[in-house]
C-alpha cells in the first residue's frame, strides 16, 4: 500500500515533473522513502525512514535520466525499505504479498530480509536464471503470489525493466520523448502526459545497461517502531490467552450472552432479533443491476466504492464487481489505526476482483501521538459525551 513512480529519459529528467510525482506517491504512504537512480555507469540506491520530498533534496537526482522512486506505508519489515534488491535485481513494489512466507518454502533461495516485497525480487531473479521470457514474468509472480503486485522490476545488467499490476493500481505515459508511470493515473495527467494506459500484464522497457553492483545508502532516523512486535511480558502475553467458554450466543445472529439486556427464547433467538423491523426495503437483485445498467461505462471505471478492509466492506466490492458488474475503483483512508488483517484484506480482495484501490496514509506516527494525547486527555476526564 505504497506509492511507485519513475521517469526514463534520453537526457536529464524533468525536476518539477519528478516533484510532483514524488507529492502524488506521498499521499498513499509517507512512513519511508526510497529512489533508484543511474549514476554514471552504475544504478544507486538511495532508502530512508523519512519522507520522499526531504530524500529527494539529499540526493538531488535531477541530473539522472533515469529515476524511480518509492514512498512507503510500512506493512511489516519496518527495518527494511524498498526499493528491495535480490543479487542483480532490484524491485519497487506496490502492495502486500500476503502469502510470502509460503512461497519461500517453494524456492531453493535464501530468504534476507523480512519484507514480503523480497519474494517478487527472488522470483524475477530465478526467473531469469531459468532461461525464461522477461515477459513472463508477470504471469508467474500473479500465479505465486496472492495480494497486490504492482510493480517496476529492474535487471540494469540486462538494461530491462518489467512494469506488471495484478490490479491495475500503474499507469504508464509518455512526454517528450520520456517514458513515466505512476500508481495511479492523476499524477501523469497533472504533470501533462500522453498516451496513458493502465498496465496490467508486464511491459518491458529499456533503461541503460550497468553493472549489478548496486550502490546503496541507507538512512535510519527513526527511533519510534511502527510496526512494534509483542513485548516480553508475561502478564500481557495473559491478557491474549484465549480461555474456551461456553457463552450462549443467539442462534440467529450469534450475540452472546454478555450482551446487555440480552435475552432468548426458546429456539436461541434472541430479544434484539425478535423486536427488530426493518427500516428499509432492500431492492431484489435485479432490480439493482437495472438500476445501474446506465452506468456502466465501456471504458474506465464506473463508480467509487470506499474499501475499509473490513467484512462490510469487503463484501460489498464482491458484490458490485461479481453481482451487479460493474468496475469499481475503490478508496482507501489509512488514518493510523487501521489493523495489519485490514491492510491484508484489502490486498487481497483488491487482487482477486482486479480492482484499483487509492489510498490516502495520514502520517502515522504523528497520528498516532495526537490519539495518544486524546486518550490521555480524556481519562483524566472521563465521559460518555
Amino acid at each position: 500500500m505504497c506509492g511507485i513512480f519513475g521517469i526514463i529519459s534520453g537526457s536529464a529528467v524533468n525536476r518539477r515533473d519528478l516533484d510532483s510525482l514524488a507529492k502524488h506517491a506521498e499521499q498513499r504512504g509517507r512512513d519511508s522513502s526510497g529512489l533508484l537512480l543511474l549514476s554514471d555507469d552504475h544504478y544507486e540506491i538511495h532508502r530512508a525512514d523519512y519522507r520522499i520530498p526531504r530524500l529527494l533534496k539529499d540526493v538531488s537526482p535531477y541530473r539522472s535520466n533515469v529515476v524511480m522512486g518509492h514512498s512507503r506505508l510500512i506493512t511489516n519489515g519496518q527495518s527494511d525499505n524498498q526499493p528491495v534488491i535480490y543479487e542483480d535485481v532490484c524491485v519497487l513494489h506496490n502492495g502486500i504479498i500476503v502469502n510470502n512466507e509460503t512461497i519461500w518454502e517453494q524456492l531453493d533461495m535464501p530468504r534476507k530480509l523480512e519484507i514480503d516485497t523480497e519474494v517478487i525480487a527472488a522470483l524475477a531473479v530465478e526467473h531469469v536464471a531459468n532461461g525464461k521470457d522477461l515477459g513472463e514474468l508477470s504471469a508467474r509472480v500473479f500465479d505465486l503470489c496472492q495480494g497486490v503486485a504492482a510493480c517496476a522490476v529492474a535487471l540494469p545488467r540486462l538494461g530491462k525493466l518489467c512494469l506488471f499490476s495484478n490490479n491495475g493500481s500503474l499507469y504508464l505515459g509518455t512526454k517528450d520523448g520520456a517514458t513515466y508511470f505512476s500508481s495511479e493515473r492523476f499524477p501523469l495527467e497533472s504533470v501533462g502526459c500522453m498516451n496513458i494506459a493502465e498496465v496490467r500484464e508486464g511491459v518491458i522497457l529499456d533503461i541503460p545497461v550497468a553493472s549489478a553492483d548496486f550502490v546503496v545508502a541507507d538512512r535510519q532516523e527513526r527511533t519510534t517502531n511502527l510496526i512494534p512486535g509483542l513485548m516480553a511480558s508475561s502478564n500481557e502475553e495473559k491478557l491474549l490467552e484465549y480461555h474456551i467458554h461456553s457463552l450462549r450466543r443467539c442462534s440467529k445472529c450469534v450475540l452472546p450472552e454478555t450482551m446487555p439486556f440480552i435475552t432468548f427464547d426458546g429456539d436461541g433467538v434472541c430479544n434484539y432479533c425478535i423486536n427488530y423491523r426493518p427500516r428499509n426495503h432492500p431492492k431484489p437483485m435485479e432490480e439493482l443491476r437495472d438500476l445501474v445498467r446506465p452506468y456502466r461505462r465501456s471504458d474506465g471505471a464506473d463508480c467509487i466504492v470506499p474499501l475499509s478492509g473490513g467484512r462490510d466492506s469487503c463484501y460489498g466490492l464482491h458484490l458490485i464487481v461479481k453481482e451487479l458488474g460493474l468496475k469499481p475503483l475503490t478508496f482507501t483512508y489509512d488514518w493510523g489505526m487501521v489493523t495489519d488483517l485490514g491492510r491484508r484484506n484489502i490486498s487481497r480482495i483488491s487482487a482477486e476482483l482486479g480492482v484499483e484501490n487509492i489510498i490516502v496514509a495520514a502520517d502515522i506516527a504523528k497520528k498516532r501521538d495526537y490519539i495518544a494525547m486524546n486518550l490521555r486527555a480524556w481519562l483524566k476526564a472521563p465521559t460518555w459525551g
